[in-house]
């Protein structure tokens, strides 16, 4: 039976009817918690399988084509300003920050935000957050794994949107890796500062966040956020298995979000528990 939340609202299958599994207080929100909690979950394995092969060929295409083509004229240059020696490591480092930048532009764009959405939600409904999910598409509580129970969106559904502002400040930075030594870590955190609330852009839209509410939300966890986007950026500058680590990050991302939800129900729980059921005495 599909589920929306127009029956939850009803009463037939309640928002709270399950609370979230409980996660330990470790920070279970890095993208590296997303790569075991993938591995450990086999339902997840299908959306890999869908999207593997595709992946495999666009990322060794373009890291081949830019390590031909642009390696060895970058280290040329970085040579200038950080000797022979660190222009090697950093040079590496810019060309595949580049070839990350664009197979993950190409990827969502043509083939994995769709995917992104659904290993999102199927974590979301593995942790209890069932009601969550179903405020923005159609649910099967009775099938058997949570991917399964995955139905037709009924709104918008995108993990990431796309972001021409994004796209044009890490082109901007990319000049931060001719800094000796401390270029390359300084561009992994001014990028990770952009991108870290991208990955629960989801999250927000099914909470139905207004931008003020939004960029509130962030504000509190900008710093954890930022940290979140270095991860999952140094993730996406592993060769050929970056695309891989898209996924595993989205896990990681919906996590966090059963971390919050959990941490949210809590102190509804509370208020409500405080706030108790209103007696009146009988009058004489």
């Amino acid at each position: 039976m599909w589920v929306t939340a127009l029956s939850e609202a009803s009463g037939l299958y309640p928002l709270k009817a399950r609370k979230p599994k409980s996660l330990s207080q470790r920070r279970q929100c890095l993208p590296r918690q997303g790569i075991i909690y993938f591995v450990r979950h086999p339902f997840l394995y299908p959306l890999l399988r869908a999207r593997l092969l595709p992946a495999l060929l666009l990322s060794i295409f373009v890291l081949a084509t830019l390590f031909i083509w642009t390696y060895l004229p970058q280290v040329a240059f970085l040579a200038i300003f950080h000797g022979r020696k660190l222009a090697w490591i950093n040079g590496a480092f810019l060309v595949l920050g580049e070839g990350a930048a664009i197979t993950a532009l190409l990827f969502e764009a043509f083939f994995v935000d769709e995917t992104l959405v659904d290993v999102f939600d199927a974590t979301l409904i593995d942790h209890g957050c069932r009601g969550l999910v179903a405020t923005s598409r159609l649910l099967d509580p009775e099938a058997g794994n949570p991917v399964k129970q995955l139905g037709k969106p009924t709104t918008s559904a995108v993990y990431s949107p796309f972001s021409l502002r994004q796209i044009i400040e890490f082109v901007l930075l990319l000049p931060l890796n001719f800094i000796p030594v401390a270029g390359t870590p300084l561009f992994l955190v001014m990028t990770g500062y952009r991108a870290g609330p991208l990955h629960h852009w989801r999250y927000f839209k099914l909470l139905g966040f207004t931008k003020k509410e939004r960029n509130g939300f962030i504000r509190k966890r900008k710093l954890r956020y930022t940290w979140f986007g270095v991860m999952a950026l140094l993730l996406q500058l592993v060769p050929v298995l970056s695309m891989l680590f898209l996924l595993t990050t989205a896990a990681g991302s919906a996590l966090w979000v059963a971390k919050l939800e959990e941490k949210r129900m809590s102190i509804y729980e509370t208020n409500d528990s405080l706030t108790g059921p209103h007696y009146e005495d009988d009058p004489p």
